[in-house]
């Protein structure tokens, strides 16, 4: 005979594995949604590898949560955790407090990566803007001032793409196509992992940066 325990623990289970099949769900197709993109990613991909090989670096921005993205990434290239891979110029905007408040108290929070991108980047490095929601001021305006340096503009967004995506700022945006926060912040750690792996795949290749090799 069953106790009302029992019952208890069992309805306990099957709602714990509906919350698990729902969270899964909302997982599926945001995922397939970047498996879509493959030719987007690659293109990207190429285009950073070709900045890199001819000496550019990449300076990476994001604010809030997407700040920490920022200096993941530039670690990633900088120390890569795979033995025997390349280290790559990156560095993270995000890393000196002193600067961005600063800059955040004199000239407003939209400041805070134009205004370094301006003196610390050159023409041939590459611009990675992280935005969950697509409508993150000071990274538009990162991405904007990087596109008027001649940088390689490079756009991680959530959403619907939101301002940043609608705007010409980004040579390449990469999109996670989910309203769920929580789930845009893991299909975009997959995206800039895929960036790290496939930035390292053409640079190992010989020929692949020559011109007109990726279209």
């Amino acid at each position: 005979m069953t106790s009302p325990y029992d019952k208890d623990t069992a309805a306990r289970l099957a709602a714990a594995g509906d919350g698990a099949l729902a969270a899964f769900a909302r997982r599926r197709e945001p995922m397939a949604g970047l498996a879509d993109q493959a030719d987007s990613v690659a293109g990207a991909c190429h285009a950073m590898a070709v900045r890199f090989h001819h000496g550019g670096k990449l300076v990476v921005f994001g604010t809030g949560s997407a700040s920490t993205d920022a200096q993941h990434v530039a670690v990633e290239f900088v120390h890569p955790v795979i033995v025997g891979k390349r280290a790559l110029p990156a560095i993270s905007l995000t890393t000196d407090v002193a600067t961005l408040t600063g800059i955040a108290a004199r000239d407003g929070m939209d400041a805070i990566f134009s205004h370094p991108l301006r003196y610390l980047a050159a023409p041939a490095d590459i611009a990675l803007g992280i935005s969950a929601t697509g409508h993150c001021g000071s990274v538009l305006a990162g991405l904007r001032a990087a596109a008027e340096l001649g940088l390689l503009t490079v756009a991680l967004v959530g959403g619907d793409g939101g301002a940043i995506a609608a705007s010409a700022s980004a040579d390449h945006v990469l999109r996670a196509g989910s309203p769920d926060p929580r789930v845009i912040k893991e299909v975009h750690v997959t995206m800039y992992h895929l960036l790290w792996e496939l930035v390292h795949v053409f640079l190992e290749q010989p020929g692949t940066l020559s011109p007109g090799v990726f279209a």
